[in-house]
């Protein structure tokens, strides 16, 4: 493969705690059901903050609106074909819209306890979902203001 041509997948996901507990979403996965953050890949045209807005929405529902930067984390899968550069949004939601459909192979979304996610490890679709929640509880916040779309 030419190095010029291969291209990390840019992904974004929000950290979202309410009372104790995380907003996740089950998901189908090729390797089963699986849980994960609100995730999804950046489109075409869309900034970083309009992805994660969109992909909450989606996923689970919920208006979200992003306050910080988590972290940014590269990941490459142990396959090793597809490597993940992941923005990590934390943020509030706004309210739950009612009846609004999730998007497709969404099973359900779900709050979880920091202990519950630990247990449920071995289910998780990648580390990053606990390393982001780990970040989030150690008080890793960045500003937005870092973040530049033109």
């Amino acid at each position: 493969m030419n190095e010029r041509s291969w291209k990390p997948n840019v992904t974004v996901a929000a950290v979202i705690e309410r009372d104790g507990r995380f907003l996740l979403v089950e998901e189908e996965t090729p390797e089963g059901l699986r849980f994960n953050q609100p995730a999804g890949h950046l489109e075409e045209g869309e900034s970083l903050l309009e992805a994660v807005v969109r992909e909450t929405l989606e996923e689970t529902a919920h208006r979200f609106t992003p306050e910080y930067l988590v972290g940014v984390y590269q990941w490459t899968r142990p396959q090793g074909d597809i490597t993940y550069l992941r923005f990590a949004f934390g943020g509030r939601v706004d309210g739950e819209v009612p009846g609004r459909r999730l998007d497709e192979g969404i099973v359900r979304a779900l709050w979880l306890t920091p202990d519950e996610l630990r247990a449920t490890a071995e289910r998780h679709r990648s580390p990053l979902i606990l390393q982001c929640v780990d970040d989030w509880l150690a008080g890793q916040r960045f500003p937005l203001s870092l973040l530049r779309h033109y």
